[in-house]
């Protein structure tokens, strides 16, 4: 194997095949259809001197090690499945995968604290939980909060890192990313592509130099895996591993196995879900009850709503639909950021990153999208009573949108 590119990709191929295929190309030679899950915590080696020099490899650069596996901790072959799928999917040397989207990138910022760049410049809104990750400084970090325009000006001497999220959780605002690489310069982007996955977007090939998912979402997609994952260039990837072997944030090889099973069906998942979200985005922006709607211009199975009135009385008032954390799974959520995935963040900052106390969340599944619309028109229907609004019916096919 390869020490600078342990996941080299076959001739170029398209995303649906990658999906399928990547990181299951030696199946056919060992006689296997499925891939095998290791569920090994530990090898047997009975040449311990070779060991040791596999050993200190690893501890020099983080490289994978030649040969059969050596623990559990160091790495696994089925989650080394998982890793190269996504690294090819996402257009990357290599990936990392963490137990979950949270420990991945703790990873990533341990990393960069370890040489000594500890200042990060992130862009608002990020998923609640990161965004106290990083203002709670827990890892020795300091974070500069900007827009993107205020990028370069943010940057410093000990910057090591640049986070953005785009389409960005909850609000679903979008950014240039290849403006945003050019404002960072030499300091690495992270971006958060959870939302719209690689078959959406690519951060890699508009200049971020580590992409971010968690995986638990679209990757998995069924809603019973917890993951992270880090797609990124060889050099930083062993940077990850040393740090994933040092903390123990590794991902179980079942885990492992299941996500890559889910990377099989992403691009049919995303685009069926993506088209049901936008035509739910359609209904809902003519909707006399709702105020706002916010749907990204690259499409996605997201999209979030402000509502005139309460947003409680709609998630308490939904059957068919889920309220509940999370997103990407087959099956629609709701949710209201403000009061969950969002209320770690201070309420001014909060509501300044668009956040605000109406907004509802949802994550469009692979229902019919008549009986979703049936199950959000029946939920819109205590805010209708409350201001004296008729029921609404949706309007037809092809209507222009107010998105």
């Amino acid at each position: 194997m390869d020490a600078t590119n342990p996941h080299p990709a076959p001739a170029p191929r398209a995303l649906a095949t990658e999906a399928v295929h990547a990181g299951r190309d030696d199946l056919a030679r060992q006689g296997l259809h499925a891939p095998p899950i290791d569920l090994s915590t530990t090898y047997p080696s009975y040449d311990s001197r070779g060991e040791a020099a596999r050993v200190d490899a690893f501890a020099a650069t983080g490289a994978e090690p030649d040969g059969p596996p050596v623990y559990g901790r160091v790495g696994n072959p089925t989650v080394s499945r998982f890793e190269t799928a996504l690294a090819r999917l996402e257009g990357t040397g290599s990936a990392v995968a963490f137990a979950s989207g949270m420990a991945a990138l703790t990873a990533v910022l341990l990393a960069r604290v370890a040489s000594g760049l500890r200042h990060v410049v992130a862009v608002r809104p990020l998923y609640g939980s990161s965004d106290h990750l990083l203002t709670a400084g827990l890892l020795g970090t300091e974070v500069t909060w900007t827009d993107p325009a205020g990028i370069a000006d943010a940057l410093r001497p000990d910057t090591g890192l640049v986070v953005v999220e785009s389409p960005a959780n909850p609000t679903l605002a979008e950014l240039d990313l290849r403006a945003v690489a050019h404002s960072c310069g030499s300091v690495p982007l992270l971006v958060d592509n959870t939302f719209a996955t690689p078959v959406l977007q690519r951060p890699a090939e508009h200049g971020a130099r580590i992409v971010l998912h968690s995986a638990t979402k679209y990757l998995g997609g069924h809603g019973d895996v917890m993951a992270g994952v880090v797609a990124c260039d060889e050099e930083f990837a062993g940077l990850l591993r040393q740090v994933r072997f040092a903390t123990g944030g590794v991902l179980h090889p079942l885990a492992g196995y299941l996500l890559l099973r889910g990377l099989s069906t992403l691009p049919v998942r995303v685009r069926a879900a993506s088209a049901n979200a936008s035509e739910l985005a359609r209904r809902l922006t003519a909707d006399p009850r709702v105020a706002r709607v916010h749907y990204p211009r690259i499409g996605g199975a997201m999209i979030a709503f402000e509502v005139h009135g309460d947003p409680h009385e709609v998630t308490a008032a939904v059957r068919l639909i889920t309220p509940a954390v999370s997103l990407g799974s087959v099956d629609t959520l709701i949710q209201h950021p403000a009061s969950i995935s969002h209320r770690v963040v201070d309420a001014e900052d909060r509501r300044g990153s668009g956040v605000n106390d109406r907004l509802l969340r949802l994550s469009v599944g692979l229902e019919d999208v008549d009986d979703l619309w049936a199950d959000l028109d029946g939920a819109l229907a205590p805010l209708s009573r409350g201001a004296g609004l008729c029921s609404y019916a949706a309007p037809p096919r092809g209507a222009t949108s107010r998105i």
